[in-house]
């Protein structure tokens, strides 16, 4: 099982509202929840009947460009299309450029909007945009 202590560590360096310890243990408590680590970064994915979604995607900043978030990705792809999804669902922070074109680049396509989603540290919200990708053509 994974440490949620050691990926509370990550999300912290990746995320300015990131998840604690014990947040982190209940989602991989949770039906349907699991993580994949690799060194410096790991995905949490949740995957009901035949839909996945991911629930947080966390790379240290000393270990971003390196094609970490991409074989993270298509691992959690893998695993979701092995437990029966055919379909994996994201939110994304509209102005994540890098994040965004990490997804691009994995083929995932905007299916939707969530206006103000995300609170920022200065009051001001930004909108999610809701990304998809079919597994299966």
């Amino acid at each position: 099982m994974t440490d949620p202590r050691a990926l509370a560590v990550i999300h912290a360096e990746a995320f300015d509202a990131p998840w604690d310890a014990a947040s982190l243990a209940a989602l991989l408590a949770s039906p349907g929840v699991f993580a994949i680590k690799d060194g410096d970064g790991f995905i949490l994915i949740r995957v009901v009947a035949d839909e996945a979604e991911i629930l947080t995607l966390a790379v240290r900043a000393a270990a971003r460009r390196s094609g970490l978030g991409g074989r993270l990705v298509q691992a959690a792809v893998v695993r979701a299309a092995a437990l029966g999804a055919e379909r994996l669902f994201l939110e994304v922070a509209e102005d994540n450029v890098a994040a965004r074109a990490l997804y691009a680049r994995t083929g995932f396509v905007e299916a939707g909007r969530r206006r103000g989603y995300y609170a920022r540290a200065d009051g001001s919200r930004e909108d999610a945009l809701v990304l998809s990708l079919n597994f299966t053509r």
